[in-house]
């Protein structure tokens, strides 16, 4: 096998297999696999998820560049802080890589997750200070900007063409030697919290990629299943779904399980055991562990918040976390039922009924529900309008959360991509972008009329994000959040044609009609369209309402299945 082991093995590993469990099959390769992986491999290549080796070479050089670059940094800081020239000559300095680059399955122009790996008398102040100055006198560097409050902060930046996501971790140490290994526990010894965040990203990656029998055959796998997860609109750790470190976990499970089997079959198991995985039972690579550090660990018999997680999906570096806490029971069922549609896609490839780039078809998301919510945040300029977004986008689980209690729904499925406002609709509120939640309401039991009140959910979600753009000082005149509810045939008053059609045996035929100035009154659910010409006063919300009202809406004669594609 190729690349196969680490150098250690893990301790508590049993003998002669991966993983928790003993695989489901030890069978080798047919010719027959080896034919379907050959065939997958073409499929993906029209979608640039390989690249050529002189990029990858180009990436080798950037991150050489950048790893002399902090060593140079932390020595310069050293003379600054007056320590003696015998530790300023040693202090050393390192980049590690983490997330796909790492793993080695990322794509054409895709981000470079890296590591800064600094001693003990470098402050993460620092970084963000005299690192970034530095970064900001450097020719090759562009787009230089600084997350310092992120969950895990982050200063991000293109290096040469490059793009860089660096996050930063001091060790306890006085130097940082070349030959440092991260996964050693003893490097988390005496750090705050932000550091272990940053020093896991690399720890996690690490972990799996020596808990996998053929890297060969996992990255393969896993390119597949990250290209169908991002064409079928569930590759979004943000809005409730997966990142790219829990799909390495889930696929470095199934190659566990079927040590010898190649990437095509891989791709079928993949979708056969997590079609039918008994949610929330965890997915785990190991056991889980204990250290001497005594730091929080996932574990639901302890703590009572861990039994909430819908999905759980345990990080195998110490301290054991769960990568998938945004993860709800609306964005589960969604990706459950994308599992059962690779399944069957998949059992037809390998009978030979089909071919890989039916797995590939995107999602035809604006036909799938009869329900609709668009949501749009404005602002007057670009710069206000960028933080914003970022911050809304990164609360829409929370109103998904709150759409998803209410008692007539039963499904509401965000779309991660968000959506330019439309110019006629929006002329007037400067930056826009869209987002668009799908909704499956209950079927109502009797001819009694329902009304379904979604005023509370919605506005409490807008709170909230208003609220935190508030504390963090970004709210600025002219941001605005709306919500409309809007059914499926209303949908082309907000989107280009080309973003709603509609895939029928094979061939694209146009289904949406032309924009024709008309306007979708905001003021409540299920309103009708009114002309273009008239006033738009009423949906231009003062900065302390969150929208303009949403009050009922009126599902007794509502279709309320989703639509079979």
């Amino acid at each position: 096998m190729k690349e196969t082991r680490g150098t250690s093995r893990q301790q508590n590993q049993p003998q002669g297999h991966y993983g928790l469990t003993s695989p489901i099959s030890l069978a080798p390769p047919s010719d027959k696999d080896h034919i379907h992986t050959q065939k997958l491999i073409e499929a993906m290549k029209p979608f640039g998820v390989f690249e050529d080796q002189e990029e990858l070479y180009h990436r080798t050089t950037v991150l050489g560049k950048l790893n002399n670059f902090v060593r140079e940094w932390i020595s310069e800081l050293a003379e600054s802080k007056n320590l003696p020239p015998s530790i300023t000559e040693q202090v050393g300095g390192k980049i590690f890589t983490f997330g796909s680059y790492r793993l080695g399955v990322h794509t054409k122009g895709s981000d470079i997750d890296a590591l800064c790996v600094a001693p003990s008398h470098v402050e993460r102040s620092d970084f963000f200070q005299s690192f970034f100055e530095k970064l900001k006198n450097q020719e090759e560097v562009k787009n230089l900007r600084a997350i310092e409050d992120a969950y895990v902060p982050v200063i991000k930046f293109e290096f040469d063409g490059i793009e860089i996501d660096l996050v930063f971790a001091k060790l306890s140490l006085p130097t940082v030697s070349d030959d440092l290994d991260l996964r050693d526990d003893s490097c988390l010894k005496s750090l705050d919290i932000r550091c272990i965040r940053s020093l896991n990203g690399s720890r996690v990656t690490d972990e799996i990629l020596r808990l996998v029998p053929n890297l060969e055959n996992f990255r393969l796998t896993l390119r597949a299943v990250k290209l169908w997860a991002k064409r079928r609109g569930v590759y979004s750790n943000i809005m409730g779904f997966l990142g790219g470190v829990s799909w390495a976990m889930l696929v470095a499970r199934i190659c566990q399980l079927y040590p010898n089997a190649l990437a095509s079959t891989l791709v079928n198991k993949f979708f056969l055991i997590f079609s039918k995985w008994d949610w929330p039972k965890p997915v785990l690579l190991k056991r889980l562990e204990e250290s001497f550090l005594n730091l929080p660990v996932w574990d639901p018999r302890v703590n009572p918040s861990d039994r909430y997680h819908v999905m759980p999906i345990i990080t195998p570096a110490y301290p054991q976390q769960n990568s998938t806490y945004n993860v709800s029971v609306s964005t589960r069922a969604v990706m459950v039922e994308e599992f059962q549609r690779g399944l069957e896609v998949t059992d037809e490839i390998l009978k030979g009924k089909s071919d890989w780039s039916k797995l590939f078809e995107p999602l035809n998301f604006f036909q799938k529900y009869k329900h609709y919510i668009v949501l749009t945040a404005s602002a007057f300029t670009e710069e206000h309008h960028l933080n914003w977004i970022g911050l809304v986008e990164s609360k829409i689980r929370v109103l998904v959360g709150n759409l998803e209690r209410n008692e007539f729904i039963t499904i509401a499925h965000v779309q991660p991509q968000s959506f330019p406002g439309n110019e006629v609709l929006y002329k007037q509120s400067g930056y826009v972008s869209m987002w668009f939640l799908g909704l499956v309401f209950k079927k109502a039991e009797s001819a009694v009329k329902t009304n379904v009140d979604l005023t509370h959910g919605i506005q409490s979600f807008t709170d909230t994000v208003y609220r935190q753009a508030s504390a963090l000082n970004i709210l600025k005149e002219g941001m605005k959040i709306e919500a409309t509810y809007v059914k499926r045939k209303q949908l082309h008053y907000f989107l280009p044609a080309g973003t709603l059609q509609k895939r029928k045996k094979q061939r694209v035929s146009d289904i949406s009609q032309n924009n024709s100035g008309l306007q979708c009154k905001r003021s409540s659910l299920g309103e009708s369209c009114s002309d273009g010409s008239k006033d738009r006063d009423s949906r231009t919300p003062s900065n302390s309402s969150s929208l303009n009202k949403i009050s009922k809406l009126d599902i007794s004669t509502a279709e309320t299945e989703r639509l079979v594609q």
